[in-house]
């Protein structure tokens, strides 16, 4: 069942691709990538809610919310830059070149927060492997960028 955990990430991969094409056609349509953003998350939220809704989870208590760090609500902001900026970035640069700098991104801070065990992350040294395939990226955005 370990599978599971490669496989998910592998079709996020493929839904990011997917939703960042989706984006652009919405911000192509109304000619402005906030709104085309704020259409894409209330659609996510509605689906979310309805996954809340028919799921057997219990909900954590009003007390348990106030007693969570402010810090920790946080990652819709970042969710909502992510889309954003990849709305504004895809019709001018493509969406590999686009994707190829952001996993670029994504692995240089994993790498950082592995390392030093950030947000809670389980520690794991860099390596001179890890430092080599991390260069090897950049040399393949590099490529992928390049006219």
């Amino acid at each position: 069942m370990k599978w599971i955990f490669y496989l998910l990430p592998l079709l996020a991969g493929i839904a990011m691709s997917v939703q960042s094409g989706l984006n652009a056609q919405l911000r192509t349509q109304f000619n402005h990538p906030v709104l085309a953003a704020l259409i894409s998350f209330l659609a996510g939220t509605v689906a979310l809610l309805l996954v809340l809704l028919f799921s057997r989870q219990p909900m954590p208590s009003f007390q348990e919310y106030l007693q969570t760090d402010w810090w920790k609500f946080t990652g819709g902001l970042f969710g909502a830059f992510i889309v954003t900026a990849t709305i504004i970035s895809i019709s001018h640069i493509g969406a590999s070149n686009m994707f190829v700098i952001i996993i670029a991104g994504q692995l240089l801070t994993a790498l950082i927060m592995d390392h030093y065990g950030l947000l809670g992350m389980p520690v794991q040294q860099i390596s001179w492997n890890k430092v080599g395939g991390m260069l090897l990226l950049v040399a393949g955005a590099y490529l992928v960028n390049k006219k």
